[in-house]
């Protein structure tokens, strides 16, 4: 694939799941996985589930080259030691086909483009799944195990949902199908029902750091920091490194410690600069850290401190002032739901973004306590 082609599955300045070689803090899914292959309950289909960004597509790649590269067990006197891990030497054929892209045995899919419009579809369509019926008829000749990865399963829309559900209740044979679920209850109970699960969880500093540091990428900011911005997920602190994401954080910490008097300089500054020429993007983050920032006065209050790893410079004492009490974190709480419906709508008709960061900050100013 050419690194022009958009790749739906990957954080974009990150190295795709399918070169990362390390999965940190999902030693529990990988060992529920092991223990059913060596067992020789493998089932058919395999839901890998958890919040989007902790590790499900990397698992998801390290099983397929497992499965490629690992013989059946024929019960022989020279059968191969039972593994005990899903490690496959990058020096090995199927492992190196495979960074190529160039494995037939294994099929991933994903949302595609539409030859129509030229541009990436929202969702994964029937065609994606029905193209599965010929890669298992076509790949079936050698008698070999095939494996198919749908990255993710949560953006089928309900015509391809049907048709992957034809494939689960009559599984081709020797075919393993890997379904990645940011929100399995969004799919068919049927699909959920033959699938066997595997839940990955959310990362905590000592892991992000290193999973951080295995990521190919140059990331700045605190690991702790990023873990709490990103609720444990790798690939969200990816996402709010290379967006500088800690930084803006940071700027709207340091707002709200202006407070009850906002410094409306420096809104209009922050304002400004998520409203800039292609800036969307920086624009949708700002959105989902206010909401966070709203999230983490709401908690200051219910539970009478601040959470206990501080996500930018000077928050705890700007949590417990604003938010001293159980009833001033209901209030944080209700205005959180006002002001991530009036930014969602906002942002659908396309209003002016520099007037509606300015119009949520103000709402925020507004519920500090006086």
């Amino acid at each position: 694939m050419s690194d022009e082609t958009p790749q739906p599955d990957r954080v974009e300045g990150a190295l795709h799941p399918r070169d990362t070689v390390r999965l940190i803090g999902q030693d529990a899914a990988e060992a529920a996985f092991l223990e059913a292959f060596n067992s020789g309950k493998l089932h058919h289909a395999w839901m890998l589930t958890g919040p989007r960004g902790v590790g499900k597509a990397t698992l998801a790649w390290r099983i397929a080259r497992f499965l490629l590269a690992t013989p059946a067990d024929d019960g022989g006197m020279f059968a191969a030691p039972t593994p005990s891990t899903l490690d496959i030497d990058a020096y090995h054929p199927v492992a190196r086909r495979i960074a190529a892209g160039g494995e037939g045995a294994l099929k991933s899919v994903t949302r595609s483009i539409n030859p129509d419009t030229k541009r990436m579809r929202k969702q994964i369509v029937v065609d994606d799944i029905r193209a599965l019926n010929g890669f298992f008829q076509m790949s079936a000749a050698d008698g070999g195990r095939r494996v198919v990865i749908i990255d993710d399963a949560d953006e089928m829309n309900v015509n391809a949902a049907n048709a992957l559900l034809k494939m689960l209740e009559e599984p081709p044979e020797r075919s393993i199908l890997l379904l990645l679920s940011h929100q399995p209850s969004s799919l068919l109970p049927t699909i959920r029902s033959r699938c066997r699960t595997l839940r990955l969880g959310t990362l905590d500093p000592a892991q992000m750091a290193e999973a951080l540091e295995a990521s190919g990428v140059e990331t700045s900011g605190d690991a702790a920091a990023l873990a709490e911005l990103s609720g444990g997920s790798v690939g969200g602190a990816l996402r709010l490194s290379l967006m500088g994401g800690q930084a803006i954080y940071a700027e709207l910490v340091a707002l709200m410690g202006t407070l009850p008097r906002m410094d409306r300089a420096r809104a209009i500054k922050l304002a400004e600069a998520a409203a800039q020429r292609g800036a969307e993007e920086k624009l949708s983050l700002l959105f989902t850290l206010i909401d966070l920032l709203l999230a983490r006065l709401a908690r200051t209050g219910a539970t009478g401190a601040p959470p206990p790893i501080e996500a930018a410079p000077h928050e705890a004492e700007m949590l417990g002032r604003l938010s001293p009490t159980m009833a001033q974190g209901r209030i944080w709480a209700e205005v959180a739901q006002t002001i991530s419906a009036r930014a969602q709508h906002g942002l659908a008709v396309n209003l002016d973004p520099a007037a509606l960061v300015l119009d949520t900050l103000q709402r925020m100013g507004e519920c500090a306590p006086r």
